[in-house]
């Protein structure tokens, strides 16, 4: 599995109504075509932060200006590529502002960035491939 965190600038209750909304076919957690799994975490009931440096909570905060307790948590299926759909629920949970930070950098992601393709430090938002590519060892 990969893991997406978003960080929408709108409320807890304003995003879960919103993820009841354009994912209704079930929650705990929402699914999205099946292969993205989507959920709350929180940092003080749940695993939010739990593996992350102390310089990725940092950079988020920053970018925030505050610091969060909850996040949306993607999980996506090693099934499918998931690339468009991440991109697509992304836009949606940031919508009202916020950020997204995924696996494969430690950059707090604007929507501005993810839908313009912004390449930061040689990655675009969710790019696995780029990602492995980057980190392959040679032969």
């Amino acid at each position: 599995m990969r893991t997406v965190f978003v960080f929408p600038a709108g409320g807890r209750a304003e995003t879960i109504a919103a993820l009841d909304r354009h994912l209704n076919q079930q929650r705990h957690p929402w699914t999205l075509d099946g292969n993205l799994y989507i959920d709350i975490d929180e940092e003080q009931n749940g695993c939010l932060f739990s593996d992350w440096e102390p310089d990725e909570v940092t950079a988020l905060d920053t970018a925030v200006g505050y610091h969060p307790t909850w996040a949306v948590q993607i999980d996506i299926s090693g099934r499918i590529d998931g690339t468009a759909e991440v991109h697509r629920l992304t836009a949606l949970l940031l919508e009202h502002e916020g950020v997204a930070i995924d696996d494969y950098s430690a950059h707090p992601w604007t929507v501005q960035e993810i839908r313009s393709g912004a390449v930061i430090d040689g990655l675009r938002f969710f790019d696995f491939r780029a990602y492995h590519e980057l980190n392959r060892v040679p032969d």
